[in-house]
């Protein structure tokens, strides 16, 4: 794994504009994510994280969305910078995003075939009968039976954990450097889940590219992820590698999340510990920090102060005033 960050975001911040108000959905993002390492990005719904992607990536519509500052380096050039043409030339084909329903992110007029072999047609110059050659090749490789006699299927002949690896697949087509996976497993049984994971962790391994793992299962990122960036209000309130994270959490944010979720080991009789309250409006955020109305280790200073990412050891971050 190289020192040098493949991708670098640093103050990314996006706002949109509402009736409401300007919406600080990404406030001051900061993170690297280096070739062969996976990168999750975890929080509840609401708190950034597909923002943060989508901003990565230019696909923020505008109106209502829009970049206000930072940068965006992939293999040192600033995304951010790049006219529109040269921006496409990027997506799909350097950097690839998975999203979290396939269904609707199939065209559901369009052959199986038909939608893997496009960005190597788009990107690559090949002829149609070269790319869906090599599309059989990639589905193969994503698991797919019969990948010959598939390509001429259509979405609604596939089910969802068979959709979700033709999205893989697509992402795929041109070897990215960066893959970038929002909630892929949403809406899929466990066992499904667990084999796309597998798969897109075994891929991303043989092929060297980076990962980025948007969800909101600490579980997941205990088992796939290297690093951990948990945000909040659209800031990252803690970083640090995934095992310490799992191990020692030390934002009250990051021990609410882990403290919700289900297990199968330890003490049968522990309960489910929710998070007090609601996520905070984006458009009218408090003064100080913005976990603070529901954090149970909140001080004074926590109302007025917001507190910045500091690091708490050599390799881990967190945002807190709290010592605990």
């Amino acid at each position: 794994m190289s020192d040098v960050p493949l991708l670098s975001i640093d103050g990314l911040t996006t706002h949109f504009r509402t009736e409401r108000g300007v919406v600080r959905a990404v406030d001051g993002v900061s993170f690297d994510v280096r070739s062969g390492e996976t990168v999750a990005v975890v929080g509840e719904s609401g708190s950034g994280k597909s923002v943060t992607a989508l901003s990565v990536l230019r696909l923020i519509a505008d109106p209502p969305g829009r970049i206000v500052s930072g940068e965006v380096r992939f293999d040192g050039v600033d995304l951010v910078t790049l006219s529109d043409p040269e921006m496409r030339a990027v997506r799909g084909n350097r950097i690839a995003m998975i999203f979290q329903e396939p269904m609707s992110s199939l065209n559901p007029a369009l052959t199986i075939g038909m939608q893997v072999a496009e960005p190597l047609n788009r990107h690559r110059g090949m002829g149609w009968p070269e790319a869906r050659r090599h599309a059989v090749e990639l589905l193969r490789k994503v698991q797919i039976p019969d990948p010959e006699k598939r390509l001429d299927s259509y979405p609604h002949q596939f089910s969802g954990g068979m959709r979700q690896r033709v999205m893989i697949a697509m992402a795929l087509a041109c070897g990215p450097r960066l893959l970038i996976a929002d909630e892929p497993t949403t809406a899929l049984d466990v066992t499904v889940q667990s084999q796309i994971l597998s798969l897109l962790k075994a891929l991303t391994r043989e092929t060297g590219a980076a990962l980025i793992l948007i969800t909101h299962d600490l579980g997941v990122v205990a088992r796939y992820a290297d690093r951990v960036n948990v945000m909040y209000a659209g800031r990252i309130v803690e970083s640090g590698p995934a095992g310490a994270i799992y191990a020692r959490p030390r934002h009250p944010y990051t021990r609410g999340l882990m403290a919700s979720i289900p297990r199968l080991d330890g003490d049968v009789g522990r309960r489910l510990v929710p998070i007090p309250g609601q996520p905070p409006d984006l458009a009218a955020l408090p003064a100080g920090c913005p976990f603070a109305p529901r954090c149970v280790n909140v001080m004074d200073r926590c109302r007025v102060e917001r507190p910045p990412l500091a690091p708490v050891d050599p390799t881990h971050s967190k945002a807190c005033w709290s010592d605990v």
